[in-house]
């Protein structure tokens, strides 16, 4: 009984423990995707060729984000296991070479971005969207280069398990671009009315905004501060980049391959009309706002997980991550009723067009079917990522989504000519399958974790 009630109290010591770290991470995380349900509503109203446009360019440049965050979401576990060792010099080292890291990815991005335009007669988008999406991502490049720096200052503050700035910042961020879409895409206080387009320069300003914020928060926080974080006199390091990007790059990896399935149908339906994206890209807007919270989830799991094993606890490692799952999947099992039962709700604050509600609605009923799995890889991943474990899973993601579900979808989207239900149904399995096999891989983790204790 004893035993009983001191795993109860250490179950639910750890469960307090992910929750403090989690909900600041869950509301950063919505106010962040946030940003994206402001587009597509605001282009939304303008018209659907609008919506389309900013769908088919956010399909463009999120992959490129996405990748971008993966590689400086290396700075987190090398963080959170440094200050659960106690190694101080380490985070003041690191901090600087991570801002510089994200700086220049950031503006490689801008670059690739501006070169855009090459791409969009090969995907065959209607040629009356050109000049929109060109324009929208002309516009959104030019803040890639202070969102790169800007996430390398969240990840460390992160590791240092300090969520409350990511979450203060991305509320900024989110009142900075409802200001700027409303100013831009309709033309307010004197501004031209760029409708869609507008989108883009809106969400530039806001990652300029994000940035400023999170300086304030380092130049003025007592412990980043004592850290010596901001050292942005710091000489390069080739060798700490080439460790940061060793790690993150996999990380990088796994996220642009999940994030570019999704991307990759959106330009894929841009055959089927306008409506096919749209519907496409309500759905999608929809979803990510849901996947927010395991999400944020999976990343708490990664710093404690980096915190444990830094201090060479194994068993505490382990009830974080089961700890991690089984909040994970009840949140899961809430999204997924809902999303279930009250489809044409859930979409009917993007569009009033019953059509293309219809077709949003049949897309997120899809998409409830895969709340569970999605929770469950995401997850795993994050404990993956905290064990500093990112190579496999990479090589996973990339089997599941591109080796099963894609293809999948393309013979039911295209082939059969399902269109998007194709595509969704093709997400399903790949998703599935991510859960099935990343589970597997941190399974086989802790069991070799346990036999190398052992002989120790």
């Amino acid at each position: 009984m004893g035993f009983t009630d001191r795993r109860s109290k250490l179950l639910h010591a750890e469960l307090k423990k992910l929750l403090t770290l989690s909900l600041p991470l869950i509301l950063a995380q919505l106010a962040q995707s946030s940003m994206g349900f402001v587009d597509t509503v605001m282009s939304g109203r303008v018209s659907a060729q609008d919506l389309a446009a900013v769908g088919i360019g956010s399909s463009i440049w999120f992959p490129m984000m996405l990748l971008l965050l993966g590689i400086l979401s290396a700075l987190t576990p090398t963080i959170a296991h440094a200050y659960g060792a106690g190694k101080r010099q380490t985070i003041s080292h690191v901090a600087p070479q991570g801002i510089y890291l994200g700086t220049i990815l950031g503006t490689i991005i801008l670059i690739l971005l501006h070169q855009a335009h090459y791409l969009l007669p090969w995907l065959q988008v209607e040629p009356q969207l050109e000049p929109l999406i060109t324009g929208y991502l002309e516009g959104v490049s030019w803040g890639f280069p202070a969102l790169g720096a800007c996430f390398a200052l969240r990840y460390c503050s992160e590791g240092l398990c300090l969520t409350r700035p990511s979450m203060l910042v991305s509320f900024f961020g989110l009142a900075v671009n409802i200001v700027a879409n409303y100013l831009l895409v309709f033309g307010k206080l004197g501004l031209p009315a760029m409708g869609g387009v507008g989108c883009g320069p809106a969400s530039a300003i806001t990652m300029w905004a994000m940035f400023l914020g999170m300086l304030l928060v380092f130049w003025r926080g007592a412990l980043f501060r004592q850290l010596q974080m901001l050292r942005l006199n710091a000489a390069w390091c080739w060798e700490t980049q080439k460790q940061l990007l060793k790690l993150g790059l996999p990380i990088g990896g796994g996220l642009f391959i999940e994030c570019s399935i999704f991307a990759t149908i959106a330009l894929l339906l841009a055959r089927f009309g306008a409506q096919a994206v749209a519907a496409h890209q309500i759905a999608l807007s929809f979803t990510t706002m849901t996947f927010m919270v395991p999400l944020s989830i999976a990343t708490a799991i990664s710093v404690r997980v980096g915190h444990t094993t830094g201090r060479k606890r194994p068993l505490q490692t382990r009830r974080v991550v089961y700890i991690g799952i089984l909040t994970t999947l009840v949140c899961a099992l809430v999204s997924c009723t809902i999303m279930a039962t009250f489809p044409h709700l859930c979409v009917s604050i993007f569009t009033h067009d019953t059509q293309l509600l219809n077709a949003a609605a049949s897309l997120l009923f899809l998409a409830a079917i895969f709340q569970l799995p999605d929770a469950m890889q995401v997850c795993c991943a994050g404990a993956l990522r905290g064990l500093k474990d990112t190579k496999v899973p990479m090589i996973i993601q990339t089997i599941s989504y591109w080796g099963i579900g894609l293809p999948i979808g393309c013979y039911l989207g295209l082939h059969l000519n399902w269109g998007a239900k194709g595509f969704w149904i093709g997400l399903i399995c790949g998703l599935t399958s991510a859960a099935i096999m990343l589970s597997i891989r941190l399974f086989h983790m802790f069991k070799h974790s346990r036999h190398h204790h052992a002989n120790n």
